[in-house]
This record gives C-alpha cells, sequence and structure tokens, in this order.
C-alpha cells in the first residue's frame, strides 16, 4: 500500500488575492461583457470570435503545397508541392497560414495593423500557433519581420512583433526580435508587381553583427501578419540565411490566395 502523499495547505492570503481576483473578472464581466472580435456581437468569452465571424473565414488546411502553403482546390491523396514552387522555389522551406487573406480575415489583419488595435494580437497570435504547430515543433527561435525605425515611428508598434510575443508564448519557443534589422526605408509594397516587390526590397533586411553568435546554426521561424507574393518573406530569409540560420520557415496570420 503506497504512502499517503500529504499535501500542502494553499496559504489564506493565496486563497483571498485568487478570490478577489475571480470577483473582479465576474465584475468586468457584467459591466462589459465579451464580445466577438470583428462584428462586436456577444460571444460566450474575450477575444473570440462569433460563430457567424468563425463561419466566413477561410481557414487553409491540407491539402496544401508543402512548400508555399497555397491551398489545392482538389485533394490528391499525398503531400505535394505545387508548379509555383518547383518552377520558382522560395528561400524559405516552408510557409503556413491561418487563413486565406479575405472577408474577415483581412479585415481582422487592418484592424490591428491601422487601427491600433493591438488587443486583437492574442486571438490571431493564438490561431497561428495552432496553424503553425509543426514548424514550432522543429524551430529554435522566433523572428518577427521587423519594420524600418521611421515606419516603426509612425505605426507606433510592429504588428508582426505583436504576434510574435503571443506565438512564443503558446508555444513555449523563445522570441528574439533582434536577430533580424530593416535597415532600407522601403516603400510600400500595396500596389506593386512581384517583380517591383522584390526591387524594392534589395538589401531591406541585415543579421547585425552582435545577433550572428545567437543565430548561427539556428532554425528561424519568421512571423509576419500577411503572406503575400512571398517577396518580403523571401527577402529577410535570404539574409537570416546569410547570418547564419540553419534554416527558415514562414508563418502568417492569414495569406493571398491564388488558384491553384
Amino acid at each position: 500500500m503506497s504512502e499517503p502523499v500529504e499535501v500542502e495547505p494553499i496559504p489564506l492570503s493565496t486563497r483571498v488575492r485568487a478570490g478577489a481576483r475571480e470577483a473582479w473578472r465576474s465584475a468586468l464581466g457584467l459591466l462589459y461583457p465579451p464580445t466577438c472580435i470583428a462584428c462586436q456581437a456577444a460571444t460566450g468569452e474575450p477575444h473570440a470570435l462569433c460563430a457567424a465571424c468563425w463561419s466566413q473565414i477561410r481557414f487553409i488546411e491540407r491539402p496544401f503545397c508543402e512548400r508555399l502553403g497555397m491551398p489545392f482546390a482538389v485533394d490528391l491523396g499525398q503531400p505535394l508541392l505545387s508548379p509555383a514552387a518547383i518552377a520558382d522555389p522560395p528561400v524559405f522551406q516552408r510557409a503556413r497560414a491561418v487563413a486565406e487573406y479575405d472577408g474577415t480575415a483581412s479585415l481582422l489583419v487592418h484592424r490591428l495593423k491601422y487601427n491600433d488595435r493591438l488587443e486583437l494580437a492574442r486571438a490571431l497570435g493564438g490561431m497561428m500557433a495552432r496553424a503553425g504547430a509543426e514548424l514550432l515543433a522543429e524551430a529554435d527561435v522566433i523572428v518577427p519581420v521587423p519594420l524600418h525605425r521611421w515606419r516603426l515611428w509612425r505605426r507606433r508598434f510592429n504588428q508582426a512583433m505583436a504576434l510574435a510575443r503571443i506565438v512564443s508564448a503558446g508555444s513555449g519557443v523563445a522570441c528574439d526580435p533582434f536577430l533580424l534589422a530593416r535597415v532600407k526605408h522601403t516603400r510600400r509594397q500595396v500596389g506593386l508587381t512581384k517583380a517591383q516587390r522584390q526591387e524594392n526590397l534589395q538589401g531591406a533586411f541585415r543579421v547585425p553583427l552582435d545577433a550572428r553568435a545567437r543565430l548561427k546554426g539556428k532554425r528561424v521561424l519568421l512571423i509576419d501578419d500577411v503572406l503575400t507574393t512571398g517577396s518580403t518573406a523571401n527577402a529577410a530569409s535570404r539574409a537570416l540565411l546569410r547570418g547564419g540560420a540553419a534554416a527558415v520557415d514562414i508563418l502568417a496570420f492569414a495569406r493571398v490566395v491564388q488558384e491553384l
């Protein structure tokens, strides 16, 4: 017969503080009931989507191109690469995203990025951690796509950094935002062709000299809010590999999808 396990009593002060926190959360719930992060309809818990908005998100699930993460129109029954990945292989190893960049997904990204809705990072980052579980299982470090200092000054925060913190907290993989710097002030990518985007980003990223020892031999998971043509992901990945990274994967909340 096994010996009884002695359980340490929880101090009264700890129980009082826990009870006070729970009472405070309940009071806040009555004063400010949780609402949908997209449409403001009532929800059962904070930082969540209502059923209607959830159903409007086009989640990206297999079957998809194993390199680009682009969904296939039909399931061919085995992991495959798309013609685009074969004809023009990306610099990064694999890309994954939560959803297609349209409707509710694009609305959430826009609000996070331009409307100072930093609280949205909690929900979006949580979904990214689940969608990127296979990448996180192999990652040594998480790196957000950096903003140039002038753009960061104007925007006041980096949305990729906000998402990276949540993904890091949910996965336990360390986040190091100082492994990659944006050293060139580029014009906005919106409206540019793929070729123009690539030219615009030449020399835009660099691994600082004092970060190379920390980066050497690491498998990096690069975080961004949206994956469009892959030009930013390729440019940042190239800089990380030149700086000593062993490999780079990409994880975004949304991606622009082309028919495959």
